[in-house]
């Protein structure tokens, strides 16, 4: 957990959980990854899960999963008792050379042009990812600005549908939106990014930040089959 959070970070957010899964998948092997990905909709019905999404980044390759749950003590349960047997009933285990994961708790949540994390998650094309490794002492400005800056100035492009910000681990910091497409994002890009990057000071708070843009799967969309309630 975080150790220096301010209160106005902290005032009217949803707690959530999330989780942030990197799979590098041997050429070969992409099709049937992908229909063992179709196979997480068994875990529709899991209480506690918010949504998960996923795709292929086209810069490396890689398949990646961003799922969002109502708290660690749903993710922690659905992990004891369900994970393992979902997992092996896809069979992609014998699909993937490598599978990286990481999880923490949601700090902030952006609102957008959705009213929730619920209806963004079901419609939106694009995913946008910035993970971020932080210096040393940065952490506090760092969320601060997620907060006052990227936030309201992401909102106010247009198409951007919601996001999250999720501390996993020590100094790193997972920024995630969702957009309603490439045409919205690539305005954002144009219009927006360079003058929301100066005023954050971003590069006084980063050790470093890779950078994901993956056109959602819809097939890999994985919705509750009921509505769920972020305390």
């Amino acid at each position: 957990m975080i150790v220096a959070v301010s209160g106005c970070m902290r005032r009217g957010l949803k707690i959530m959980w999330g989780k942030w899964i990197g799979c590098s998948v041997p050429t070969a092997a992409r099709e049937r990854f992908s229909e063992g990905q179709r196979g997480w909709a068994a875990i529709a019905d899991q209480p506690g899960l918010i949504g998960q999404v996923g795709g292929w980044d086209p810069a490396t390759g890689r398949a990646h999963v961003l799922a969002l749950w109502t708290d660690a003590a749903a993710y922690r349960r659905f992990m004891d008792e369900r994970h393992d047997r979902v997992f092996a009933a896809t069979g992609q285990g014998g699909g993937c050379s490598a599978i990286g994961t990481a999880t923490g708790e949601t700090f902030l949540d952006m609102a957008g042009d959705a009213t929730d994390l619920a209806p963004a998650l079901r419609s939106a094309t694009v995913l946008r990812v910035a993970d971020c490794r932080l210096l040393p002492g940065r952490e506090e400005h760092f969320l601060e600005a997620q907060r006052e800056v990227w936030a309201p100035g992401m909102a106010a492009a247009g198409g951007m549908l919601a996001g999250t910000v999720t501390r996993l681990g020590d100094r790193r910091c997972l920024v995630t939106t969702l957009w309603s497409g490439p045409q919205a994002h690539d305005r954002y890009v144009a219009g927006h990014l360079p003058a929301l990057r100066a005023r954050a000071g971003l590069q006084e708070d980063l050790h470093s930040m890779t950078g994901h843009l993956i056109s959602l799967e819809p097939d890999w969309r994985v919705l509750p089959a009921t509505a769920v309630t972020v305390g």
